[in-house]
Order: C-alpha cells, then sequence, then structure tokens
C-alpha cells in the first residue's frame, strides 16, 4: 500500500471503473429516487458554487443508491439565451470590431453553437472531474430536439387557453444588447446624480407650476402632470393645461394620491408613462397618451423633436441647458439614487414601452402558491418559502419574449388573413390555432413545426422575431429532460422527481416557474422538496466571478488538494447560516500557469490522508494474516472495554448519520464523520490498540482488534461514501479485496444491540480527563514525555467507578504514571487543576516545575502581555486612528488586543492554581 495518497491516480482510474460498470445507471428496482441537475449555463467554466451544488447534489444521490433506491441523476446545460449571446457577441466586437447586425442572425447563431460546444464539453468534463454521478447517457441541452418539442407544447396549450398573449407594455430594457430583461435580471447601484427643480407653464400663459425630476431628458415624453388632490396649493391648477417645453403638445394638470407625495419635493411629479414603471401604472390609471421618446438603443427618437439622436448623458444635458435657455430651471441640487442596471451587459435599464408576449400569470401563480402552502412541496431552509410565495404573491404577467437571435424562436407567425382564410387552410389540424392581434392581422401558432411562407394561399406568413426568455425552457426541465410531451417510460417511472438542490437568487426565476409549468403540463408539483444552499463568496463577500478576477476552478483545487478534499470542505460549509466567505489567494504553479485558490481546503486534504493512514497502519496486518480477502470474524467473548465503546459509537453514527442526511445537515454531516474517524476511531481506539495490533504474535485478541477495527473502518468508507467517494473507493478495493464496490454496496444499518450509552458516556468523560492533562503540559510546557501523575476528584460513586473502568485507557492515552479517582478528592499542594465532567482534575507540579521560577515566568509574561495590551487600546481609543484607517488595519488591531487579553486571562489562571 502507497505510502501517501496520491489522489489524481486515484480518481482518473474510479472515473473509468465506474463507467465501465454503468455504476450511474438506474437499476430499475426499488423506489425511484429522482434528480435533475440546475443546469449550468453554457456562458463559461463552472465555478465554486457549482461544486457546491453539485456535491450536495452527488452526496444526496449516492445515499439515496446505497440505500436501495433506484436512482436516476439526468445532466444537461443550459442555452442561457442572453447571457450566452452577450458573451459571443463581445467577443465578436473585441476581436473583429463587428456587431451581431454586421454578420447577420445564422452567422451570429453558428458561432454561438461552437462557443456553446466547446464550453459545454468542458463543463461536462469538470462535473465528472467532481464525481458527479449522473447517468451521463441522458445528458439534455435545453435547445436540443427533445427540449425544443416540449418547448413548442407548452407554449400552444397556454396560448390556446389565452394565458399567453402579445401587447404593448413597460418592459425594462438593455439598450446595449436592446432586448427586454426581466426584474431579477437587474442588480442596482448606488450613484450619485441631480434633482433639478424647473417650471411647468401653464398653456394660457398665466404663470406655472414648479416640478423636480431626476431625468429631464424624458419631458418630451410627459402626458400629465400629478398633484396630490388635497393639496391647497395646487388645487386650483387640477385641470388645467400645460405646455410642454420643446414640443407643441399640452398636457392636463391631473389629482393622483397613490403617485404624489404632496409633501415631498415641490409636490408634483410628471408624468412619463412610457418611460417610468409608477408612471406607466398612472397612465393606465388616468387613461393618458403613451409616448415612447426613445430608439431600441437608447437614443432619443423624432418624438423628442430638436434632441432626436442624442443619447445618455448627453440627451439630459443638453436638454437642461435648454430649460436654463428657456427661463424655466429653477435650481439644482446633487441626489443620490439606486440605479438598476443589466445583469449582462452591465449598461443602465430603461423603462421602454414595447410590444411583447406575456404569460398571464394570476392563475397559475395562485396554484404554484398553494403547492407550497399546503406542505405539498416543502422549502428549506423554511425562511426561503417566504421569498418564494412573496414574488408570486405578485401575480404580475411575465414578459416572455427576448428579442435575441439565440434560444427558442417564438412559434408564432404573423399574417393579414382572414379568420375564414385561416380556417380554411389549417382544417382538421389540431396542432393549429390563432386568434386576432392586438393591433390587427392574426396570430398563428403551430405546435409541431415551423409553418412555411405560402401556407395560407394568397398571404404570407411571417415568422415571430423574437426568441423566449430562457426561463421558460428551464421552467420545463424536470419533465422535458424526461421526454415530456410523450409519455415516456421514464417519465411514467421517475416522474415527479425527489428532490430540488438550488441557490435562493433563482428561487423566482426558476424553482416557482418549475413549479407552474409541472402543475399545468403534468398535472402535479415537479418536485416535493427544494433545499437552498448557500452562496460562495470571496474572502471579501463578494460573488465569485472571472471579470473580479476572484473565481475559482473547482479542478484547480482539485489538482492541488484532490477532489475529495474539496467535496469534504464543500459539505462541511453547507450550514443553514448564509453565505460562505471563502478566502482567496493566487497562486503559480510549477508549469507557470496562475491559478486561485484557497487554503481552507487544507483541511479536506489533511483529512484525507488521516483515513489513509488509518487503512495503511491496518493494511499489513491484514495482508500478514491472510485476510484482505476475506472478513475476519468478531469474537464478543474476547471484547475490551474499548471494542464495547467503538462499537457503540459507530452504530450511533450510522443512526446520526443517516438522520443528517435525510434532514439535508449536510454541515453537521462533514463534521460529525470528521471527528468520529479523526477523535473516536484514530486518536482514541487505534492509540489504545495500537501494541495489541502491532504484536508480532497473531494472537486471538489480535484477531479479534484486527476484526473490529476492519469491521469499523469498512462501515466508515460506507458512511464518507457519498461525501469523498474515490478515496473510500481506492481503500474499500485495497483492504477488502474482491468485495463489491462502496458505490453499490448497501447502506449500514445500525446493530441496535452493540449501543451501549452507558459506555458511551463514561468514555466521553475518561477523553474529557486526557484532553484536560494535555491541557496542562500545553499550558506548563510539560513534555509529553514526562511522566505525571494525577487525581480525579468527582462528585459521587457513580462518577467514580465510571472513571476508575477507563483507568488504564486514561493513563495510557495521557502519559501518566499513576492516576487516583475519590469522591471529594484533596487538592494536592502546588496543582494543577481543570474542571472535568463530575468533578475536577488535579495535576501536581512539585518535582517537575521549580515553583518560584515557575510563578516568576507567569509574571513576566503576564507583565509583558498587560504592557503590549495597553498600547494597542491607547491606539484604539484614538477617533483620529479608527476613523482614518483602513477598516482591515483596525480590525488587525482589535485581533492583537483579543489575543493579548487571552494570553493574560490564562496565565492570570495559571498562576492562581500555583499559589
Amino acid at each position: 500500500m502507497e505510502t501517501r495518497y496520491n489522489s489524481k491516480d486515484v480518481e482518473a482510474r474510479w472515473h473509468e471503473t465506474w463507467a465501465e460498470n454503468n455504476s450511474f445507471a438506474p437499476s430499475g428496482k426499488g423506489e425511484p429516487f429522482s434528480v435533475v441537475i440546475p443546469p449550468p449555463n453554457v456562458t463559461g467554466a463552472l465555478h465554486l458554487g457549482h461544486a457546491l451544488n453539485d456535491t450536495l447534489q452527488d452526496i444526496l444521490v449516492r445515499y439515496r443508491r446505497k440505500t436501495g433506491r433506484d436512482t436516476l441523476w439526468i445532466p444537461g446545460t443550459d442555452h442561457a439565451g442572453i447571457a450566452t449571446q452577450a458573451v459571443v457577441e463581445k467577443r465578436l466586437f473585441q476581436d473583429e470590431h463587428k456587431t451581431r447586425h454586421d454578420i447577420g442572425r445564422e452567422a451570429l447563431v453558428e458561432r454561438i453553437w461552437k462557443w456553446k460546444d466547446e464550453y459545454e464539453a468542458r463543463i461536462t468534463k469538470q462535473l465528472k472531474s467532481l464525481g458527479v454521478s449522473c447517468d451521463w447517457s441522458r445528458q439534455r441541452f435545453t435547445l436540443d430536439p427533445v427540449c425544443a418539442k416540449a418547448v413548442r407544447h407548452a407554449f400552444f396549450n397556454l396560448f390556446k387557453k389565452g394565458l399567453i398573449y402579445r401587447g404593448k407594455r413597460l418592459v425594462n430594457w438593455d439598450t446595449k444588447l436592446q432586448t427586454a430583461v426581466a426584474d431579477d435580471e437587474i442588480y442596482y447601484e448606488h450613484v450619485k446624480g441631480h434633482f433639478w427643480t424647473f417650471k411647468y407653464p401653464l398653456a394660457d400663459g398665466s404663470g406655472f407650476i414648479p416640478v423636480s425630476t431626476t431625468r429631464p431628458e424624458t419631458i418630451m415624453g410627459d402626458t400629465a402632470l400629478a398633484v396630490h388632490p388635497n393639496d391647497e396649493r395646487y388645487a386650483q391648477f387640477i385641470g388645467k393645461m400645460l405646455k410642454v417645453p420643446f414640443v407643441d403638445r399640452e398636457i392636463p394638470v391631473i389629482a393622483d394620491a397613490i403617485l404624489v407625495d404632496k409633501d415631498f419635493g415641490t409636490g408634483s411629479v410628471k408624468v412619463t408613462p412610457a418611460h417610468d414603471p409608477n408612471d406607466y401604472a398612472t397612465g393606465l390609471r388616468h387613461k393618458l397618451p403613451m409616448i415612447n421618446i426613445m430608439n431600441d438603443d437608447g437614443s432619443l427618437n423624432e418624438n423628442a423633436g430638436k434632441f432626436q439622436g442624442l443619447k445618455g448623458q448627453a440627451a439630459r444635458d443638453a436638454v437642461v441647458a435648454g430649460l436654463e435657455e428657456l427661463g424655466l430651471l429653477i435650481k439644482v441640487e446633487d441626489h443620490e439614487m439606486d440605479v438598476g442596471h443589466s445583469d449582462r451587459s452591465k449598461t443602465v435599464i430603461e423603462p421602454y414601452l414595447s410590444d411583447q408576449w406575456f404569460v398571464k400569470m394570476d392563475v397559475l401563480a395562485e396554484n404554484a402558491m398553494n403547492a407550497v402552502k399546503s406542505g405539498e412541496i416543502k422549502i428549506i431552509p423554511e425562511r426561503y418559502a417566504n421569498k418564494y410565495l412573496d414574488w408570486l404573491a405578485e401575480k404580475r404577467d411575465w414578459c416572455i419574449s427576448r428579442q435575441l437571435w439565440w434560444g427558442h424562436r417564438i412559434p408564432i407567425w404573423h399574417t393579414d388573413a382572414s379568420e375564414d382564410e385561416l380556417k380554411a387552410a389549417f382544417a382538421g389540424r389540431d396542432d393549429i390555432y390563432f386568434y386576432k392581434a392586438e393591433n390587427g392581422g392574426y396570430l398563428v401558432c403551430s405546435q409541431e413545426e415551423d409553418l412555411k411562407p405560402d401556407a395560407v394561399p394568397g398571404h404570407e406568413l411571417k415568422q415571430e422575431e423574437d426568441v423566449l426568455d430562457t426561463w421558460f425552457s428551464s421552467g420545463l426541465w424536470p419533465h422535458s429532460t424526461m421526454g415530456w410531451p410523450e409519455n415516456t417510460d421514464t417519465l411514467k417511472r421517475y416522474y415527479p422527481t425527489s428532490v430540488l438542490v438550488t441557490s435562493r437568487d433563482i428561487i423566482t426565476l426558476w424553482v416557482a416557474r418549475m413549479v407552474l409549468f409541472s402543475q399545468e403540463n403534468m398535472g402535479t408539483v415537479p418536485f416535493h422538496t427544494v433545499y437552498i444552499h448557500p452562496k460562495i463568496l470571496d474572502g471579501n463577500g463578494q460573488t465569485m466571478s472571472k471579470s473580479k478576477g476572484n473565481g475559482v476552478d473547482p479542478m484547480d483545487i482539485e489538482e492541488k488538494y484532490g477532489t475529495d478534499a474539496l467535496r469534504f470542505v464543500m459539505a462541511s460549509l453547507c450550514t443553514d447560516n448564509q453565505d460562505v466567505r471563502l478566502p482567496v489567494k493566487k497562486e503559480k504553479q510549477p508549469d507557470g500557469r496562475e491559478i486561485n485558490t484557497s487554503e481552507k481546503f487544507e483541511i479536506g486534504r489533511n483529512f484525507s490522508n488521516k483515513l489513509w493512514n488509518a487503512c495503511r497502519f491496518l493494511y499489513p496486518q491484514l495482508e500478514q494474516a491472510g485476510a484482505l480477502a476475506a472478513e475476519l470474524p468478531i469474537d464478543k467473548s474476547l471484547f475490551a472495554l474499548e471494542d464495547k465503546w467503538i462499537l457503540s459509537r459507530l452504530q450511533t453514527t450510522i443512526k446520526d448519520a443517516t438522520r443528517m442526511l435525510e434532514e439535508y445537515h449536510f454541515a453537521e454531516l462533514a463534521g460529525f464523520l470528521y471527528r468520529f474517524v479523526w477523535d473516536d476511531v484514530c486518536s482514541s481506539y487505534l492509540e489504545i490498540k495500537k501494541s495489541v495490533i502491532n504484536s508480532e504474535t497473531l494472537t486471538a485478541e489480535k484477531k479479534n482488534a484486527m476484526a473490529i477495527l476492519s469491521y469499523v473502518l469498512k462501515n466508515v468508507l460506507d458512511l464518507l461514501h457519498p461525501v469523498m467517494p474515490f478515496i473510500t473507493e481506492e481503500l474499500n478495493s485495497i483492504l477488502f479485496q474482491g468485495s463489491e464496490m462502496v458505490i453499490s454496496r448497501a447502506w449500514p444499518k445500525a446493530d441496535e444491540s452493540l449501543i451501549d450509552a452507558k459506555i458511551e458516556a463514561a468514555f466521553d468523560q475518561a477523553f474529557a480527563v486526557v484532553e484536560s492533562v494535555r491541557g496542562v503540559r500545553g499550558r506548563y510546557n510539560v513534555s509529553p514525555a514526562t511522566k505525571l501523575s494525577a487525581v480525579v476528584s468527582v462528585d459521587d460513586a457513580a462518577t467514580e467507578a465510571s472513571v476508575k473502568d477507563c483507568m488504564a485507557i486514561i493513563t495510557e492515552l495521557s502519559g501518566l504514571s499513576d492516576l487516583s479517582v475519590a469522591v471529594k478528592a484533596v487538592k494536592p499542594k502546588f496543582s494543577a487543576s481543570a474542571v472535568v465532567p463530575g468533578g475536577e482534575l488535579y495535576i501536581p507540579l512539585e518535582g517537575i516545575l521549580d515553583p518560584a521560577a515557575e510563578i516568576a515566568r507567569l509574571e513576566k509574561e503576564i507583565e509583558k502581555a498587560k504592557a503590549f495590551a495597553a498600547s494597542i487600546e491607547r491606539k484604539l481609543s484614538n477617533e483620529k486612528f479608527v476613523s482614518g484607517a483602513p477598516e482591515a488595519v483596525v480590525n488587525a488591531e482589535r485581533t492583537k488586543l483579543a489575543t493579548q487579553q487571552d494570553i493574560i486571562a490564562k496565565n492570570e489562571k495559571a498562576l492562581e492554581e500555583l499559589r
């Protein structure tokens, strides 16, 4: 057996072995357990957030597979319409200084497919490297023929029911990508701006009304001026007409208590329905005209008069200058505000009136809400159910159209044919449905195939240019991946899926939409449990990304620390508390590459090595006994107390680990198994049994100790396998040659007859004594080789008996020459002390330490620490330093102070013990 664990060789070998044995395919036996992977976008490579998500899914899938469930995990990727097109367009411009319009739709889409193929292959490689046990023969893509058919059918069904419609509505507009975007695809930045107050002149020339705005460039789109109905200042003006500066148009003064706060600013609000969400709602209430003054690229159009063609800040400056020239500008004030930006192009979002496709959400949203309210779907942690319910409760119609070239083209054709002509052309076809458009003509929807331009004699059919929002196809993911709308065998057996593991930031974008689509298409929910995991941030609390330079490629971590180390740390970070900060550092590799990594994963590598060394300790003994391919029998008649303890601890560990997996307590599971392996198995049981197992003679006691340790380690490998699949499979093949692979071996079941709570409690108490002895050695710099004596003073006879049962173990592990236990024992002179469960520990130090010298040393250490602490306190009491120095510097000083205060407290306690 190798002296060191070589993760690279091991991982490559087991990838191949699992593939050869078809280990990830469903068995067809047992109760189904199915999962669909949240499809990563083909915009680029995976990061640690994906690694967390996929590790957690794999833990659940591997666990369920071992419990005998018929597991199906479907992998796949998302075309990510706006995101993928944005990165390809950006590269096109950087490399060739061309836009999509320069090369055309067909050429751009061809380039995006090449991008998709490259990054889908890279993503698949990353996922396989991580060890995710998906059934790779079922890999899907949201634009593949199977998913495309599902999209067509879902759209057709909603269209036929009247739940999809086309209309001119106000949307969020990305002027760079020139497409509508969702509310959830916008982020807000606090920016410095201004309030411009100007005079709105009355049309009859009798005066003006003052009004303030942060967007003077939209004045030409105003269709009213609103005041509060109870504002005495403006009561006389309600119903009168104003003249819009720069354009020959009059607008009314209206009363609106919803839009206007009479105590804020001037108490009047200019209403621009085509360019502001609140104004849009006001326009609908008062049936105001909606005048669009903007082009797709954000420049002002012909409705802006002389300012046509200007854009952004240039347009704003020109309008302000114009107001000043007309003598209408009253004042300019500084003003800070939150401004929406597109998550993809990073440009300012413009509210924009345009023709779009929408899904009516009232009934669909209500049904999706009821699924969670009724408990049919359980969201873990529960607090995230509120985000889901609050978003759906708004019941805002969903804008599903995007002005892109990459994605599912909307299966609608426009025509000026009459209803009778359409009925004649499509007679007897259930896959065609049409209705009259809001702006005239007919909209024809085809469920199965694209229509030819001449499908209606004498009239041209022109397909809709827009594509569907990415989340439309993603919302179908749980059933489209299984072959819907066909009633496939996969759907029959594995739908609905069992659990969804995802991040909180797509609860509204994706989770809610999967629920409403599944209820609509399948008549059921898509899953019964949704587990929301934390987000991975860098050490400064920033989201990881390539553009920020703080992203971490999981494969870099795997290369440096091993995949099992990565997976273990990912699981250990997954608490119910959001979010996780992971300090990132740049590191140069031997080949010259510079990668981002994190020392946090050192814990995982150390744990892998600890497990490897524990098995390596047993391996030569099993080899010598010829027991590598056979299971050694355990003889209960030879049990020592520590044997009963470790077997009992193993059974409780099996029960607790099973419960933690069932309840999605991943961090608790990782920490629990870590402590069992590191503390109980390696630091305690192995240490106690080391001399027995290492003995040259193969005695009955040695064989029994080996049998017990083999049994414990085999179960450890099973318990750890979902988290650390590679090392557990490798160690199983070495220690238990010829046995079944861990991936397919049954999950351990606790043997209740071996559980002894009394022995476990006694050993907990014994180990507390051991740790206290070690603590005293550290406090007084006493070498482990120096034999000590100790006295345990206990509170009652039962505790006395418990400690006495474990005296041999305590003395062995603590390096004690003598240990006595008594109820209410007297503390020996010049003794260190420590509180232990049910009593107190005393360790006489006379003859080991010089009392006077030790007291003098401690006093000197205390004096030194107090002086250092005082200097830090003086610095921190200086307001100029605290307010002027960088936060990191101030925090470093506070950490130093806390360290010195801890040194003082510990040394004062030690000094008190010795006097």
